[in-house]
């Protein structure tokens, strides 16, 4: 039976901040599909796919069937009404970017610490549950991704570090929970770290290395 780790905050509190971090990783998912020129319909489906993407895959993993995107009537249609507002505003909302990225940046935060305390609750260790919390924030951005035939932003080089900030916050909150701190207190400073991380590498444009040696390594690859 799952115990209750992943409630940090009062119900209507945390009811708020996920749809706050849903709302805004769905006008990423639509402003993607604007640029790809798709129609209201794709819209809507990249809007969805990247504001619930994440979640649903780590439900369907631990097992809390059905996933709580389908449960929660207000997660399922927090990014129709997004994908309303860039169908007809995109060109405001893409003016204003950098909020945007900045409200990401505290969604990333929130769902890599509930989503990793999710995954323990449901009897996993450590490791995996750090896995699923990464997962859970950065899972829908590569669901959108793939489903407009694009190389997934956080294993590009040439994008700011995304998947690491997750990890960071994910590796924090595990902690948390082997010394039995974890809490709204605790699990929002682990939040904060990893958006702070996530700003920082958009701020200083901080990237993964990429391969040891690669000038050499892609010669070869070319020649063969």
């Amino acid at each position: 039976m799952a115990v209750t780790t992943s409630r940090l905050f009062s119900p209507d509190v945390q009811q708020t901040l996920d749809l706050i971090g849903i709302f805004v990783f769905a006008l990423s998912g639509g402003l993607l599909a604007v640029r790809k020129n798709l129609d209201i319909f794709g819209i809507a489906v990249l809007a969805e796919a990247t504001a619930l993407g994440g979640g649903l895959i780590r439900d369907v993993i631990i097992g809390a069937v059905p996933p709580a995107a389908f449960e929660n009537r207000g997660y399922f249609l927090t990014p129709l009404v997004a994908a309303l507002v860039v169908f007809f505003l995109h060109p405001e909302v893409a003016r204003i970017n950098n909020a945007v990225q900045t409200l990401d940046a505290l969604g990333l935060g929130l769902f890599c610490v509930t989503g990793t305390a999710k995954a323990h609750d449901y009897g996993l260790g450590a490791v995996a549950s750090v896995a699923l919390g990464v997962l859970t924030a950065a899972g829908g951005g590569v669901a959108r991704d793939l489903l407009v035939s694009e190389v997934p932003s956080l294993l590009r080089w040439d994008r700011s570090l995304y998947a690491v900030p997750a990890l960071v916050g994910g590796a924090i909150t595990a902690g948390l929970i082997a010394v039995h701190h974890l809490g709204a207190v605790t699990g929002a400073s682990a939040a904060l770290v990893a958006f702070t991380v996530r700003m920082l590498a958009l701020r200083y444009e901080w990237r993964a290395p990429r391969a040891w040696h690669r000038g050499s390594a892609s010669s070869l690859g070319e020649e063969g």
